[in-house]
């Protein structure tokens, strides 16, 4: 009885290890995946797979796009997508890129369509958008007309994907920019706002005949003015400004000119205040004159008598002509 046991415990320990063993061999060789592949008609060798354990690839993110592109009729080796796996590149994302192109008769090669997702694009979106454009709608862009007045356009721009043109293209940014400036540019040469208003359809048409697209990533198909609207009148507020501008310089000029006139009259004060003590300075002078000449004889007492006469006689007209004057000033 001893004996049966002991066999019978080693029989469950031997069962035990070759499970486990058998689990680590199925975890590192994808038999299930095998099988799937050849359930599907993929002929791909167990090797393969463990060549792609091997290679740190796995397994299920080779085999099962290679077999969706098997069942699409797409002609891609498992070299393909294991290479574009190491790259670093979406290899489902890039498949069903395939699969969508083919469906809709574009054509598009694997190493396209691999540089494509390597760039940084969205491959499958890209084709997507190829057999159904998409809308870009635009902000308000603002523009002047010729007579001053401020018109706001909005537009909505159709494009379509140029996969020839999606590695090295501009993005929507780009094409934004580009509509945005001939819209700008082609309200900035009507003659009037109303004639903008009347005829929107001639925005579109000037912006769409610019070939904007060139070096994008995307075709531009038609360019719509979605909505019009008037803004502010910048032609009377850059005349308001002018005008504001010529009076403030007006203004510093005539200020200048005051000051000027103000320096010019406190020169003019001190020259005639200076003139003043001069003359003040030159009577002050006249009795010692006067006295050296009588002392030296050259006047007699006679002559300093007329002058002193002359002097009151003068000094009389001057109070006669001051009284007259203020007498007329008070009338």
């Amino acid at each position: 009885m001893d004996i049966l046991s002991g066999g019978t415990i080693f029989i469950i320990v031997v069962i035990i290890v070759a499970l486990i063993l058998l689990g680590i061999l199925l975890s590192f060789v994808p038999v299930m995946l095998w099988i799937s592949a050849l359930a599907a008609g993929v002929r791909i060798s167990i090797f393969t797979l463990v060549g792609m354990r091997l290679r740190r690839v796995t397994p299920s993110r080779v085999v099962n796009p290679l077999i969706k592109a098997h069942k699409a009729g797409l002609n891609v080796t498992t070299n393909q997508l294991e290479s574009h796996y190491l790259a670093g590149g979406n290899v489902d994302r890039v498949v069903n890129a395939l699969i969508a192109a083919h469906r809709a008769n574009i054509e598009l090669s694997f190493e396209r369509c691999a540089a494509i997702d390597l760039a940084g694009r969205d491959v499958l979106e890209a084709v997507q958008m190829s057999v159904n454009p998409k809308v870009i709608e635009t902000p308000f862009i603002a523009g002047v007309a010729m007579n001053g007045i401020e018109v706001k356009a909005k537009a909505r721009i159709t494009v379509r994907a140029n996969i020839e043109r999606l590695v090295g293209g501009a993005g929507e940014e780009t094409v934004v920019a580009r509509v945005g400036e001939g819209v700008v540019s082609t309200i900035g040469s009507s003659d009037s706002h109303s004639k903008v208003l009347e005829n929107p359809d001639l925005i579109s048409q000037t912006v769409l005949s610019k070939g904007l697209d060139a070096g994008t990533a995307f075709e531009i198909l038609s360019i719509d003015i979605a909505d019009v609207d008037i803004g502010k009148n910048i032609g009377a507020e850059l005349q308001t400004e002018q005008a504001e501008a010529d009076k403030k310089i007006a203004q510093a000029k005539a200020e200048e000119r005051r000051a000027m006139a103000v320096a010019l009259e406190q020169e003019m004060k001190a020259k005639v205040q200076e003139m003043r003590a001069k003359v003040v300075e030159s009577e002050a002078e006249v009795p010692l004159a006067m006295a050296e000449a009588l002392k030296s004889g050259n006047i007699g007492v006679m002559d300093y008598m007329n002058f002193k006469n002359i002097s009151a006689d003068t000094d009389m007209r001057g109070s006669i002509g001051k009284m007259t004057g203020d007498k007329k000033n008070n009338q």
